[in-house]
């Protein structure tokens, strides 16, 4: 602490005395430390973690020359040191790092406890993962005293709504023991025959449970890297800490059904076919039953909460508002001063390559997507008879709602979804003609690819935008909203969701113009994609068959 007029007072615990015995500290040595100290902080970027090590403070007061101690002793400092004194961060290799203590920062006097805190923080064990709502840590100022304390980044202040820190922590304490036990129970052997199973998109909808297959891998990788145990539980607890919803607890997904199934030595018939029995899109976390009076309630507190009720309200996408990977080059007009005679404002049809008929390429929409898609000019998609996988945008009627996808952030918003039939439909059940060759107005990924940060386990999947398509039975649709896609706050009332999004509606049909052809990696029923590309004045017609 600092008292800046004057060094002849004291402050000690909620008292002053008046002394002159003691020689005390410059200013300078003082301000420096908590300098550093803010500094320190304002580099932390998280998750933090706390250590088992009480008494620090009592620790720092040890290590200073006898005559400061009484000048350093100070409740508001004590109540900091052991509020935040054992914060530490992880490293990639499970070694601790003292959030706030170095002995580099530390001028002076200062240097010898600091220094002490920092070794015994780094050699503690960890006990849980850091959460406080706090926007500043500990007592700046009091009176004229100034206390160690620190102002953190907005990044590291909890604010979930549905949550208190201690709650936060508790679940995070649950997912160590549970991914401690899964860690045990499913060898690396076990999630290698897993990866490649589900790396091989032999089983369906693998996609959404490749990502905790990996993620498990690479963490039984990284602490086979190490020998040390504690190095071990740290990186245990590093990954409850950044884990994505739910992949802390393998036994009770998909995930831990395959590596049971593996263990179990069943064949692969048996295997395919309990996951596609789990996966299946009308089943997979999709409640089966009513919600009971319990969970509606739960709901309602939960959306209360988050002041999140607007966010259930969906209209129909525009294409002009959706982030598109490609959109047609506006045609080109005769230029200024050229003939201007009665035909002169029709453009002539595109040409063909002279003297050869070049039947339809077969590609991959990977290759399409590399070498076609930059160069096209124009694209029309062929409306097959039959059945193919159609499907809309869609997106929150109210855009100031809270966010209530996963891949939508406060920090970066993306409130668009989608929805699709399950066995496709006929182009006539989205406003088109069977056999017609239709405009494509955009070609966008799905809405869980876009931004810097795309969730690939909710799958992969590009949208063909089409001219005029629109569904036609959209009053029969629903919210288009899946428990799936929701973030981990609601999933616990999945069941009252699933009830509102079959009896709700999307606004905005009529206006509806981010709908068409949805060709997606893990379902091969759409993949009967027929499209013409204008390239350079020539047409070229692919047909695109598979993702890659």
């Amino acid at each position: 602490m600092i008292d800046n007029p004057s060094y002849n007072e004291r402050n000690i615990g909620m008292s002053s005395i008046s002394t002159t015995t003691a020689p005390v500290p410059t200013d300078t040595d003082y301000e420096t430390l908590l300098t550093n100290l803010q500094r320190r902080v304002d580099a932390l970027q998280g998750p933090l973690f706390t250590v088992q090590r009480p008494g620090l403070y009592d620790i720092f007061l040890a290590h200073l020359p006898d005559d400061q101690v009484q000048y350093n002793t100070c409740s508001a400092c004590r109540q900091f040191v052991r509020r935040y004194g054992n914060l530490v961060t992880i490293a990639e290799d499970g070694t601790l790092h003292s959030a706030l203590w170095h002995e580099d920062d530390a001028p002076g006097i200062y240097k010898g406890p600091v220094g002490a805190l920092c070794l015994l923080v780094e050699q503690a064990p960890v006990d849980g993962v850091f959460y406080d709502k706090a926007a500043t840590w500990g007592q700046p100022v009091t009176g004229a005293w100034h206390h160690l304390a620190a102002q953190p980044p907005a990044a590291l202040v909890f604010k979930r709504a549905t949550q208190t820190p201690n709650q936060a922590w508790a679940e995070k304490a649950e997912d160590y023991r549970t991914l401690c036990r899964a860690l045990a129970d499913f060898t690396p052997e076990m999630l290698q025959t897993a990866v490649a199973l589900l790396r091989s998109e032999s089983l369906y909808r693998s996609e959404k449970v490749l990502g905790v297959a990996e993620w498990l891998q690479q963490l039984h990788t990284r602490r086979a890297a190490t020998k040390h145990q504690i190095r071990r539980d740290n990186l245990t607890w590093r990954a409850v800490a950044t884990a994505p919803a739910g992949y802390c607890h393998p036994r009770s997904s998909m995930i831990g059904t395959l590596l049971e199934d593996i263990a179990a030595g069943l064949p692969y018939d048996d295997i395919a076919g309990r996951a596609l029995a789990k996966m299946h899109p009308l089943q997979y976390q999709r409640p089966q039953a009513a919600p009971k009076a319990g969970n509606i309630a739960q709901a309602e507190k939960v959306f209360a909460q988050l002041d999140a009720a607007g966010a259930l309200a969906r209209r129909f996408a525009w294409v002009e508002e959706i982030e598109a990977l490609w959109r047609p080059v506006p045609p080109r007009r005769p230029a200024a001063g050229a003939a201007d005679g009665v035909f002169s404002h029709l453009l002539p049809a595109a040409k063909q390559p002279a003297g050869v008929s070049i039947p339809p390429t077969t590609i991959t929409w990977v290759k399409f997507r590399d070498t076609v898609l930059s160069q096209a000019e124009q694209i029309t998609c062929k409306i097959v008879h039959g059945h193919n996988t159609y499907a809309a945008l869609v997106t929150a009627a109210n855009p100031s709602a809270p966010p209530i996808l996963q891949w939508d952030r406060e920090e970066q918003r993306n409130p668009f979804s989608w929805y699709q039939y399950h066995n496709g439909s006929p182009g006539s059940a989205w406003n088109l003609q069977e056999g017609a060759w239709v405009p494509v107005t955009a070609v966008a990924l799905q809405p869980n690819l876009w931004g810097a940060q795309p969730l690939n386990h909710q799958g992969q999947g590009v949208l063909f935008v089409l001219e005029g398509a629109r569904d036609m039975l959209a009053a029969t649709a629903g919210a288009g909203l899946f428990p799936e896609c929701l973030k981990a706050e609601f999933h616990g009332v999945r069941a009252t969701i699933e009830a509102y999004s079959k009896r709700a509606t999307i606004a905005d049909a009529e206006q509806a113009s981010a709908c068409g052809l949805i060709l997606q990696k893990s379902n091969s029923v759409g993949w009967n994609a027929h499209v013409r590309v204008v390239m350079a004045g020539s047409t070229v017609q692919y047909q695109i068959d598979r993702w890659d």
